[in-house]
């Protein structure tokens, strides 16, 4: 599928990205494009594949020339670009409009006027039942895409949504090491939250596996285990083999639930169940209003949302199995087993 092809990657110097990237650069892809605001990141990149295949692009999906002049000759396209984090969303939502809902829409529209083949969004679980700026976005993001895969006919337009990915920036794992390194306590919200725990590995197969089986419109999720945050904070000082750690409980913070949901109920309802994964695809239905008030369906009543409550939850040595892959765990170990 990808032989002498070329990819761009959106957003290709943050976690996800530079995992795609990582992944990708090992198949037969002819080219590999970066394409982001941050030079420094990107000039780093640069020097440390020193790939002839991959090429970079300054510039913002905000900006419906950079984006589209990025995009001449391009056949696959991964949309990492956005707002993730919680807090700057909720302070600047004008921001989060403006990248994840109108930087998409820039991107698909480019996209469909270049002809590319398939393009792929990232989005979120926050998206479901979103009670925050950042999740609102996301989920408008993801309107925008079925919209768009309704108008396009040469190109492929679908979705993956993901749980928590450990050791991406910005989330709890780096958080805390941090804080263990600089001895201040371990902070947790609410020791029965709970979070889906992902691997970029997972991330990326899941990416892959869109790629293959995806029609246009349809959103991709992994199934995937859960934890509570208490769990994640203890087996991660057991690890370590750290000891009295101060441990602070400080309360469910603005924009944060107790458990995020992956797949909607009303999303269970038409979702197909493949071994690893859930397809969900698109609502098509055409403007004819009277289909949305005249029928139903039961099937939405008896379904189930697929929540980090209610999948299945990792034991401590399971914990323990999983944060082995994160790098920042990789990296804290091996410097501990350096001073002893």
């Amino acid at each position: 599928m990808f032989k002498n092809k070329t990819l761009l990657i959106s957003g290709g110097t943050g976690s996800f990205g530079k995992s795609v990237l990582k992944k990708f650069l090992k198949s037969d892809l002819a080219e590999i494009r970066i394409f982001s605001r941050d030079e420094k990141k990107q000039d780093d990149l640069r020097k440390f594949y020193n790939n002839p295949k991959l090429k970079f692009y300054i510039g913002d999906v905000r900006d419906f020339k950079s984006i589209k002049s990025a995009l001449k000759n391009v056949d696959f396209v991964f949309h990492a670009a956005a707002l993730k984090q919680v807090p700057s969303c909720e302070f600047y939502p004008l921001e989060a409009v403006k990248t994840n809902i109108l930087g998409t829409e820039n991107l698909l529209d480019a996209a469909i006027e270049e002809g590319i083949k398939k393009v792929v969004c990232l989005s979120t679980d926050k998206a479901v039942y979103p009670i925050n700026a950042m999740g609102m976005s996301k989920a408008l993001m993801e309107k925008i895409i079925v919209a768009k895969s309704r108008e396009s006919k040469d190109t492929l337009i679908c979705t993956t949504r993901y749980g928590n990915v450990m050791g991406s920036r910005g989330s709890i794992i780096p958080l805390f090491i941090d804080q263990i390194n600089t001895g201040v306590p371990i902070t947790i919200t609410d020791p029965f939250m709970t979070r889906f725990m992902m691997t970029l590995e997972d991330a990326v197969d899941l990416v892959l596996f869109a790629f293959k089986n995806a029609n246009t419109g349809d959103i991709f999720v992994q199934k995937t285990s859960a934890c509570t945050i208490k769990s994640l904070a203890n087996t991660i000082l057991n690890l370590l083999k750290i000891e009295n750690h101060p441990v602070k409980i400080i309360g469910t913070r603005h924009g944060e639930k107790l458990y995020e949901s992956l797949v909607s109920r009303e999303e269970m309802a038409s979702a197909k169940n493949y071994s690893k994964y859930y397809k969900i695809p698109p609502d098509l239905r055409s403007l004819n209003y009277s289909k949305y008030i005249e029928k139903g369906d039961t099937k939405i009543t008896i379904s189930k949302e697929y929540t980090s409550h209610n999948t299945r939850q990792l034991n401590e040595i399971e914990i323990k199995k999983t944060l082995l892959k994160v790098d920042c765990i990789q990296y804290k170990l091996k410097h501990n087993n350096k001073k002893s």
